[in-house]
């Protein structure tokens, strides 16, 4: 199997990460355990930070959703990221961190007028309206703090990506958003503007999740600088921001085939340029919120192995002590993950089995059919991959308790 990042296989065939036997964090922390590799967190940042930086008139923003709490704030601010917040949590917990408000993007499809006093009490640097009703919570807001609100409107750009139709968020048919087919996006538009205290400054999309090519992020910027060069034209207004989302592709599974950070941002960097040259149109400021590609590869998920039932001519399931508490994209939409039994990483395959959760749901299976080594119970398993939307979706189902995380970090002894 590939590793990535700082893991590797140690003397003792156990898998490492950022320095760390996993078994000792295992022993250590406990199981179910995340843990998070420092040094493949701030070199996706990086990497994205200097791609847009090429293009020359942006900023990355992470998005908090995938994984969020005070330390990855502090990492994100640290590499000279934006954040991407949806709720009022996500909020406080960046606020909690010391990260700078001016840095801060808040979206969501029904932001409470908690979540919103609390943006424009903190001075967050834009508010993405998601709907008529957020027009108007925020202009009287606005008018009880005494303050012009910078804002952004989300737009469904029709872009259909091809990935799971949970994820999917740039079609016509989306909770998310205004259309441009149906009129709608120039309804709200004409309602920000008779609201004195609200400042109109750019449009945002997002097209959907987990995605591997290139054309339809450049065919969405085309439709986002044509609707913006339109709406400037007919209102006589000088928007010259758009924010792209994210939806960055990365590997869970051999099969799956994602570019690098740089790809995606080349391409849709080259694909405005060129469009704006044709059109004789200065270039946007432009903002991308890439979350996934930037904690996901950096995150495993180890757990013990328990129970092991054979069930003649049909399947083995080995059940660990986690599942889709801590990790519920199987059971949502299929996901899938490729794994590692930990303390056995120098061993070949010996037989498929599938690795069960402890769930009372038969729909709790964290992966069907892997090859991996003989399993014992007490087995150390590590499942690759789940920095995102993992510790950030997880549950007390059954009362289990979150499951800690753990920060791991390579370092060099002299």
């Amino acid at each position: 199997m590939e590793l990535w990042g700082t893991m590797k296989i140690n003397g003792k065939g156990h898998l490492e990460i950022g320095g760390c036997d996993t078994v000792s964090l295992a022993q250590r922390f406990g199981t179910p355990l995340y843990v998070m590799d420092d040094t493949q967190i701030r070199d996706a940042c990086r990497r994205y930070v200097n791609a847009i930086q090429q293009y020359g008139n942006g900023m990355v923003l992470y998005a908090g959703k995938a994984f969020s709490n005070i330390a990855m704030c502090k990492l994100i601010q640290q590499e000279g990221l934006g954040l991407d917040v949806v709720s009022g949590g996500e909020l406080y917990t960046a606020m909690k961190a010391g990260f700078p408000p001016e840095r801060i993007y808040m979206h969501g499809n029904n932001k409470s007028y908690e979540e919103l006093r609390m943006a424009v009490e903190y001075g967050v640097e834009r508010i993405v309206i998601d709907s008529f009703h957020e027009v108007e919570l925020l202009e009287q807001l606005a008018i009880n703090y005494d303050k012009n609100i910078g804002v952004s409107v989300r737009v469904k750009p029709g872009i259909d990506a091809h990935t799971h139709h949970y994820i999917k968020t740039g079609q016509q048919d989306s909770k998310f958003g205004f259309g441009i087919e149906d009129g709608q996006i120039y309804r709200i538009i004409e309602y920000i503007l008779t609201q004195p205290h609200l400042e109109l400054k750019g449009l945002h999309c997002h097209i959907g999740s987990q995605i591997f090519e290139t054309d339809p992020y450049i065919e969405t910027a085309k439709i986002m600088l044509r609707l913006m060069w339109d709406i400037n034209d007919a209102y006589g207004l000088n928007m010259d921001e758009i924010d792209f989302g994210g939806g960055f592709g990365i590997r869970y599974v051999e099969e799956d085939n994602p570019l690098e950070p740089e790809d995606y941002i080349n391409a849709l960097s080259d694909g405005i340029k060129a469009y704006c040259d044709n059109n004789s149109r200065q270039y946007p400021r432009i903002l991308i919120e890439p979350g996934r590609s930037i904690a996901g590869p950096a995150g495993i998920t180890l757990y013990t192995v328990g129970a092991i039932k054979h069930i003649p001519d049909v399947r083995t399931y080995v059940s660990v002590d986690g599942g889709m508490a801590d990790n519920p994209r199987p059971a949502l939409y299929q996901a899938k993950y490729s794994a590692m039994i930990a303390n056995k990483a120098d061993k070949p395959a010996e037989s498929t089995i599938s690795i069960a959760g402890k769930c009372c749901e038969s729909g709790d299976m964290l992966i069907w059919d892997i090859d991996l080594p003989k399993v014992d119970s007490g087995d150390i398993l590590a499942v690759f991959d789940t920095g995102a939307y993992n510790y950030s979706m997880a549950s007390n189902y059954n009362r289990l308790p979150i499951a800690a995380v753990v920060l791991v970090k390579e370092y060099v002894r002299f």
